[in-house]
């Protein structure tokens, strides 16, 4: 099961989702709202943190989720506060039933990470990919267009048009064809 939690809230903030069942996890924190007390309208606790990436809308509330359910956070980069654990490029982590595999994709910001999961059809896309071809923003520190170019078509040779779900880090998630979402943000990237 998967719930945004950031779902109606009025503040600066990514995306944060709860992906609950056999190992409950928060993929990103946000910022700016009181997502623990989010947090425990749903579930009593959770058993880790995984980041997209480490943008402070993403990861404004880390502090408090640590301090909160004494959980250890996972990312690409553990040089970054916060970090306890790295992920590795084409690692597999458990959130919630299925084994995600985790894709570096640097563009939006170096240690932006997607994690996929054939099995259960889910894209955790963070930043990198939005819905109707929007993609993440390069005019930021450690942005790079050619380089998130060439990540959302990393992305695109790993998952295929069975694609279920798209979950990204603003706006809404596609589960309408999100495959063909993403082929549509690797064309318009090359064209901004």
């Amino acid at each position: 099961m998967i719930a945004n939690l950031a779902q109606g809230v009025q503040a600066f903030t990514s995306n944060v989702y709860l992906v609950t069942g056999e190992r409950t996890v928060l993929v990103d924190v946000g910022a700016n709202f009181d997502v623990v007390a989010a947090v425990r309208d749903r579930v009593d606790d959770i058993d880790a943190v995984v980041l997209t990436h480490t943008h402070r809308d993403h990861v404004g509330n880390l502090e408090a989720v640590t301090d909160a359910f004494d959980v250890d956070v996972w990312g690409y980069d553990t040089s970054v506060d916060g970090v306890d654990h790295a992920i590795d490029d084409e690692a597999t982590v458990q959130l919630g039933d299925y084994e995600y595999v985790a894709l570096h994709t640097p563009g939006h910001k170096n240690d932006h990470l997607c994690f996929y999961s054939a099995d259960a059809g889910v894209l955790f896309a963070g930043d990198l990919v939005f819905q109707n071809g929007s993609f993440g923003r390069t005019d930021l520190e450690e942005g790079d267009r050619p380089a998130l170019i060439e990540s959302i078509d990393r992305v695109l040779g790993v998952i295929d048009d069975d694609l279920t779900e798209m979950h990204t880090g603003h706006g809404p998630s596609v589960t309408n064809q999100p495959y063909g979402h993403v082929e549509l943000s690797a064309q318009m990237a090359r064209q901004a």
